[in-house]
């Protein structure tokens, strides 16, 4: 007979592994709201520690958490406060200015003292006496601010021309009254690497920048319908095959307050690309890119003067190249750099002299060089992001320049940013996989994980989720195709499920990555809630797999592209649980062209799309994007008239939704009205959406009306 008292501990002890599986099962069946999806609940947001940099050239990092400012040393493994708001608030008082409710963004100068911005006001914290001092001011409507932190100079523009402050004096540096001239930001749309328009020199003695003359460019009419009576907000849109507008580099000297451009010569619509001052502040170097986008010269020019000295070297391609980063100086071998080039198929590092010579290829495979970290101040290593590991990874490596060896610093597969220290010792990697939300840890230059300053930690540990994979398929020459599929919560393979397909499909995109969720996001894993499958291909044309498999869809874009997303569907179709009968798609910009193009391509197949900012025909997009890809619509009458998708109107079956921003500088609105008036032609039924006053995207608390208008559809229709 069972003792008493053993019997009740036996059922203490069940009652409890009841109560504690039904919590579990609790947890488990926990669901993502649409809230949730789009990103409206912020305890579903990944970890992170704000503001996390290395101090200066030291070996140690701070971060902002809690309004107190931590650091620590790299490998020590201990940390400590360096100050908190109140510290910042006292010394902000004593100048009689404002206080501030959190630390703001802050930029260590070296391991006692940081800069940051308030009130449009510079200052300098000193963290070791706690001592706040004024460097330098800008009026509040300057744009476009970039510090010198050499000098604390800082330059900024007003509307369309450039200014700099020194020490609290206001210059104007250009005068141009014609709006039409733009100074001091970015240009080219944007392309080519490029994402600003201001250009310190090494030491802050002079300052390069753009000047975009875009008086010849036709203005497009964007209307603002915010107003009683609406009004026109025109902006300047180069459409491929028109006139693209004239770019020039101007350098400033803050000494002498004398403003060179440099002789870039004819013709006057080439692009600028690469901007890269010589470590001496002698020499600037401009990549000259012709305008078919064929042939770059790496140029030389006396910053003094602006005349060209020499061409270092020149890269052409039958089809495009894209140079997209600036030349790297050695810190110690200053008559060397690096450069990064596709030329052989793949993106890798080369090492040329300021005489133009080849010193030799410092990488090859094929393999591409995603990012460029920097080097050591000897400059024996050099360290990179690269998908060495497959295009699904991206790890960080350092590659000793004496004799060749690589050395892999992120053992962990996955996705991997890295903040190398100035004295090359460290790397601050933050990296994500399949399974894992985000690590931050610090690597050594041995590859050695050395101090985990971020555990990972799971916020949707207590949702339910469709299991997620990622395999590949063959397109039809034999190319490996990845794919990634989210099945639906609660599968049962003894059903049938309807099928989203979510594409992008273009240059310059990657969707399928092994980081957290593959990719997905929340709102492709929402979809999965829903009961469908998500289906997502990244077809030939899409990024990090070498120049080969991006330029499959040159001149011709949309016919590979769906030949390719046709792959995934015949996978599909092969499944016992996949309804063939009810197959979607979706997608926005390029994934918006390939959402329509797969509906009147195949209207067998796809029974309901969402189009979200489509281009729809590509002579009503810009000219630097559109002619690398497709050559001008005079050059290439086929390429245009075969990926024109008002051809293949009259083929529509299904549900078409198209939702457009009425402001979207991007894709302008004229491609989807240009389309919806061709299928009213047609006699066929489309349902249309726009946002007023949204640009090329649908942001703020719009995103979920957006989220919830997709959903709804496909509800509704699939």
């Amino acid at each position: 007979m069972i003792n008493p008292v053993i019997m009740k501990k036996i059922i203490l002890i069940f009652i409890v592994a009841i109560f504690l599986g039904s919590i579990n099962t609790f947890a488990q069946d926990k669901r993502l709201s649409l809230e949730d999806a789009t990103w409206m609940n912020r305890d579903l947001f990944p970890k992170s520690m704000r503001n996390l940099q290395w101090m200066g050239s030291s070996d140690h990092f701070a971060y902002v958490k809690n309004d107190t400012v931590i650091s620590g040393k790299a490998g020590n493994g201990k940390t400590e406060t360096l100050l908190s708001i109140d510290d910042l608030n006292a010394g902000l008082s004593k100048i009689q200015e404002d206080s501030i409710k959190s630390i703001p963004g802050i930029t260590w100068l070296d391991h006692q003292s940081f800069a940051f911005t308030h009130h449009s006001r510079l200052f300098r914290f000193n963290v070791k006496i706690k001592q706040l001092r004024e460097l330098n001011n800008f009026p509040e409507e300057a744009k476009n601010i970039s510090i010198d932190y050499n000098t604390m100079a800082i330059a900024y523009t007003i509307d369309n021309n450039l200014y700099v402050a020194v020490e609290g004096h206001q210059v104007q540096i250009t005068k141009d009254e014609d709006k039409g001239i733009v100074n001091g930001q970015s240009v080219h749309r944007n392309e080519f690497g490029i994402n600003k328009g201001i250009f310190w020199s090494p030491k802050g003695n002079y300052l390069a920048f753009y000047r975009m003359d875009e008086t010849m460019v036709a203005e497009y009419p964007v209307v603002d319908v915010s107003q009683r009576m609406a009004v026109v907000d025109p902006v300047r849109y180069p459409m491929a095959g028109l006139s693209s507008h004239e770019v020039t580099l101007g350098v400033y000297s803050i000494g002498s307050k004398k403003l060179v451009f440099m002789n870039t010569g004819k013709p006057a619509d080439q692009y600028l690309t690469c901007v890269t001052w010589g470590p001496a502040e002698k020499m600037v170097y401009i990549g000259l890119l012709n305008r078919d986008q064929n042939h770059v010269k790496m140029n030389q020019y006396d910053a003094r003067t602006g005349n060209l000295i020499k061409t270092l070297f020149e890269e052409s391609h039958d089809k495009y190249v894209e140079p997209e980063s600036p030349l790297h100086f050695l810190e110690s071998k200053p008559e060397l750099f690096l450069w990064l080039s596709e030329r052989d198929g793949f993106k890798h590092l080369y090492l040329y002299n300021i005489d133009g010579d080849l010193i030799g290829q410092l990488t090859n495979g094929n393999w591409m060089i995603t990012r460029l970290l920097g080097t050591d101040p000897k400059d024996r290593w050099v360290f990179f992001n690269a998908t060495i590991d497959g295009s699904l990874n991206n790890n960080m490596y350092a590659l000793d320049i004496t004799n060749g060896k690589t050395i892999k610093l992120t053992k962990p597969g996955g996705s991997h940013y890295g903040k190398l220290n100035k004295n090359g010792k460290y790397v601050i990697d933050t990296y994500s996989d399949t399974t894992t939300t985000r690590v931050i840890q610090i690597v050594d230059r041995k590859g050695k994980s050395i101090q985990v300053l971020q555990e990972d930690y799971n916020p949707l540990a207590d949702y339910k989720l469709g299991d997620m994979t990622i395999f590949t398929l063959k397109s039809e020459d034999g190319t490996d195709l990845y794919c990634r599929m989210i099945k639906p919560v609660d599968f049962d393979p003894a059903k049938k499920y309807p099928v989203i397909v979510y594409v992008y499909g273009g240059p310059h995109a990657q969707l399928i990555t092994n980081s957290w969720l593959g990719g997905a996001g929340l709102f492709l894993n929402f979809l999965a809630t829903k009961g469908y499958i998500v289906f997502t291909l990244d077809n030939r044309g899409s990024a990090h797999r070498g120049l080969e498999f991006e330029q499959a869809v040159f001149r011709n874009m949309g016919t590979l592209e769906v030949e390719d997303q046709m792959r995934g569907i015949e996978y599909l179709k092969s499944l016992d649980y996949v309804d063939p009968e009810r197959i979607g798609a979706d997608g926005w910009s390029y994934g918006g062209f390939m959402t329509i193009a797969l509906m009147l391509k195949q209207p067998e197949t796809f029974k309901v799309g969402v189009a979200g900012g489509p281009v729809t025909d590509w002579k009503y997009y810009e000219i630097m994007y559109g002619e690398r890809y497709m050559d001008t619509p005079e050059q290439n009458p086929d390429g245009y008239e075969n990926a024109s998708l008002m051809n293949y109107a009259h083929q529509l079956e299904g549900d078409l939704l198209i939702i457009h921003g009425t402001s979207d500088p991007v894709v302008v609105w004229q491609h989807s009205l240009d389309l919806i008036k061709k299928l009213i032609k047609e006699g066929k039924q489309v349902d249309y959406f726009v946002y007023p006053g949204h640009g090329h995207g649908v942001g703020g608390k719009d995103r979920l009306h957006l989220n919830q208008k997709i959903v709804k559809y496909f509800d509704d229709h699939l």
